[in-house]
């Protein structure tokens, strides 16, 4: 046949088969296929291939390739950057993506960072780390050695840990490399709190002081307490110092002089932790930047407005449980907008504006675990064997690491969470330094520590 007369017969069976049923044209290509020889049918494979594998990564528009690609896993998302380098170039730019896989881990976001390659690598960092957490080796341990007597206070703030003993010292420590920074001589410590000039310490000789680093000298001594002085906070913006004793009293102090401002009484068994802390939210007591001074004993929490008028009075008494037989663990959280501690019955947490008990977590065997540190994705958690990492999105137990054998007891500040800010998610920068410290029966003190990411 003429190529002119093939170009008309082809038109013609185009529009006749254009006309057909989808039923027709099935049948047509049948029967055109049975008639077909081996050269035709290599042809009519070849070309089948192509048009059956056509990239629709690659022909749809960037925005529409974004929108089909949240909806993937991360898992499948590292798979399909395997198929090409298109395909990886534009998987690798889906932002969004990337950056919800990470909030799924737990991982804190900074939108203002677009670098799309940057989230990829953040969830390949975040997923290893996780890996970590899940088979109990994102930790590594080691011990700081220098006291000749129990070690009773601790205390931790960027990079350095500050211990206070039985034999009459205190000791700044540099946790990176285990070094002592200074050492100077005390009274026997049962709480500490520092600063970079300063050393603030409660004693079982029912006194409080406060030392110069440098020196070592006591420049203040707060006398008035008939009890061991179990824990102490302070603000050099109000000049304001609290501590709680044994003798169920909180006092108020002027950090500077020294004078008793206010006793605080109601407790009625020993007072084991005192926090003092700037209001975040909006209540009919308080408003934000309001001071407040949390106070708490075996089993009660108290809360009073701490400010200019020293004369305060107790604004909520907060319980888990009117059975005496259930007492409260000493480590208590309070970050301004929520109070959170654990019993027996398990871990409590109240909305700071309402006073309200916002949710009871209760993990398998609770009766033994006790509260270290409470952010807004994890919480980390300790019993007589193992250092736990509570996701609280799903109130599951993520992981942990075993602590060594001997312990103490949990009263007083023998254990302590080291870095907080990754209990608010992990970034990729939060996970370093110190993460529990607890004072051992040989005068050493055990330090648990985030391991490098491999």
């Amino acid at each position: 046949m003429e190529k002119k007369d093939f170009e008309a017969w082809l038109d013609n069976i185009s529009i006749a088969f254009l006309s057909l049923t989808d039923l027709q044209k099935n049948e047509t290509l049948d029967h055109l296929i049975s008639l077909s020889g081996a050269v035709q049918l290599r042809h009519l494979s070849n070309n089948l291939e192509i048009l059956l594998k056509r990239d629709f990564l690659k022909l749809l528009p960037l925005e529409l390739s974004f929108y089909l690609l949240k909806w993937l896993d991360p898992q499948t998302l590292l798979t399909c950057c395997l198929v090409s380098k298109q395909w990886n170039k534009v998987i690798s730019a889906c932002t969004e993506a990337w950056q919800t896989a990470c909030k799924n881990l737990g991982w804190q976001i900074d939108d203002s960072v677009q670098d799309p390659l940057h989230w990829k690598k953040v969830y390949l960092k975040a997923i290893l780390r996780m890996k970590q957490l899940k088979d109990h080796e994102a930790f590594e341990t080691s011990s700081l050695i220098g006291h000749s007597a129990r070690v009773y206070a601790l205390y931790y703030k960027d990079g350095l840990l500050c211990t206070g003993s039985d034999d009459l010292s205190a000791k700044l420590w540099d946790v990176s490399t285990g070094q002592c920074i200074y050492g100077i001589q005390t009274h026997t410590c049962a709480a500490v709190k520092f600063d970079e000039q300063k050393l603030v310490t409660g004693s079982f000789d029912n006194t409080v002081a406060c030392w110069e680093w440098s020196s070592g000298a006591k420049t203040q001594h707060f006398r008035g307490h008939s009890g061991a002085v179990f824990s102490v906070d302070y603000n050099d913006e109000l000049d304001i110092l609290v501590s709680g004793s044994a003798d169920f009293t909180v006092k108020v102090w002027a950090l500077s002089t020294g004078t008793c401002l206010n006793t605080l009484t109601g407790h009625t068994e020993w007072v084991t932790k005192v926090v003092l802390q700037k209001c975040k939210v909006k209540s009919l007591m308080h408003s934000p930047g309001d001071y407040i001074l949390l106070s708490a004993d075996k089993y009660e929490i108290k809360i009073w407005p701490i400010g200019r008028e020293i004369n305060c009075k107790c604004l909520r008494t907060l319980t888990v449980s009117e059975d005496r037989s259930i007492s409260l663990q000493p480590r208590l959280h309070f970050d301004g907008k929520y109070i959170v501690c654990s019993s027996a019955l398990g871990l409590y947490q109240w909305d700071f504006a309402s006073y309200d008990i916002l949710r009871v977590i209760k993990p398998p065997d609770f009766s033994n675990v006790s509260l270290l540190g409470f952010g807004e994705i994890f919480a980390l958690l300790f019993d007589n064997r193992y250092l736990y990492i509570m996701d609280l999105r799903t109130e599951k137990l993520i992981s942990r690491w075993p602590l060594p054998e001997y312990r103490k007891s949990k009263r007083g500040s023998s254990f302590l969470a080291g870095e907080m800010s990754w209990l608010n998610g992990l970034n990729g920068q939060n996970d370093t330094g110190l993460v529990f410290a607890t004072s051992m029966p040989d005068h050493s003190i055990h330090l648990v520590l985030w391991k490098e990411h491999g």
